[in-house]
């Protein structure tokens, strides 16, 4: 049974429509990223699945239930995007005030602030914390109860890049210990090797959907390859351009070819019979590469439907 299913949801705001027919679910353990430009749609799909919206259209179930039932609100975690806490209340009292809340063990209170990296400040009043420290405290409130499912909205807004590096391995810890994760982020860099899959959206829209090796194999994005201390530069260039492949010198003495359609082997192939590179780099198309593609895929499909 998956975790989350999204069939057909859509949601309106009066006459404003701000999901269209959306498709996702959410396998155990799997943690799913959701990006898209401010409006797409990711607050709002979140919301649904935390029983805050009731769907306009279509459904939304959480482990086999409705997002409201009781049974399912104790199996979730959720951190906002801006999270506020009682700014006189110390970061240890505001933990365990919402464990009182959620019926968590007191004991869960001290391992989570060790596990965000806030033991030192613990008994620091919530006002003297910076913004990065403020979202620690709000990963370690979503954390109490050892939530089965946890959504979080931008997390790594205000971290320093040591914190961002310290939450993504915490997330692979829970997900490696079966939690099901919802990831909504505008920061691309560094997310992708701790997601299973991605949702991209655009205007409500789901774009696209899948593994990072799906997608590239779904947008064709060629795979960079980058040779360095090369002696036939000229030679190399001359016969990949002939073929049809996209070539620009590399450094002082090398060259970059785009293998595309299959071609990265067989161009690796050549490289090292030819020549005996110094060094090779193989560049498959990042998250933004996939993002930007299907972003750009979209204006200009909305843009030939309008003329």
């Amino acid at each position: 049974m998956n975790v989350v299913e999204i069939d057909g949801v859509s949601q309106r705001y009066g006459r404003a429509t701000v999901l269209h027919g959306l498709n996702l679910n959410l396998a155990p353990g799997e943690v799913l990223g959701l990006f898209g430009h401010n409006g797409a749609g990711k607050t709002t799909a979140m919301k649904l699945v935390l029983g805050l919206l009731r769907a306009s259209a279509g459904q939304v179930r959480v482990f086999g239930r409705a997002p409201s039932d009781p049974h399912v609100r104790r199996w979730l975690g959720y951190l906002p995007e801006n999270v506020t806490f009682y700014p006189q209340l110390s970061g240890v009292e505001t933990l365990r005030h919402f464990a009182r809340l959620k019926g968590a063990p007191m004991h869960q209170v001290d391992s989570l602030l060790e596990d965000v990296g806030l033991t030192a400040a613990a008994t620091r009043r919530v006002k003297t914390y910076s913004k990065g420290m403020r979202q620690r405290l709000g990963l370690a409130q979503a954390l109490l109860g050892e939530p089965r499912l946890l959504l979080l909205d931008e997390p790594t807004v205000g971290l320093d890049p040591f914190a961002t590096q310290d939450l993504y391995r915490l997330l692979d810890r829970l997900r490696a210990a079966g939690t099901s994760i919802i990831l909504c982020s505008h920061v691309l860099p560094g997310v992708e090797a701790h997601i299973n899959r991605a949702a991209i959206l655009t205007q409500g829209r789901l774009l696209a959907l899948g593994s990072l090796a799906q997608l590239r194999a779904e947008a064709g994005l060629p795979t960079l390859i980058r040779g360095s201390g090369l002696q036939r530069v000229e030679v190399l260039q001359k016969r990949w351009s002939a073929a049809g492949h996209v070539t620009r010198p590399w450094g002082d003495e090398g060259l970059q070819v785009a293998a595309c359609n299959g071609s990265k082997v067989e161009l690796l192939r050549q490289l090292l019979a030819e020549d005996s590179p110094s060094d090779v780099e193989i560049l498959a198309p990042s998250l933004e590469d996939l993002y930007r593609h299907y972003m750009n895929s979209h204006q200009i499909t909305a843009q030939e439907a309008a003329l």
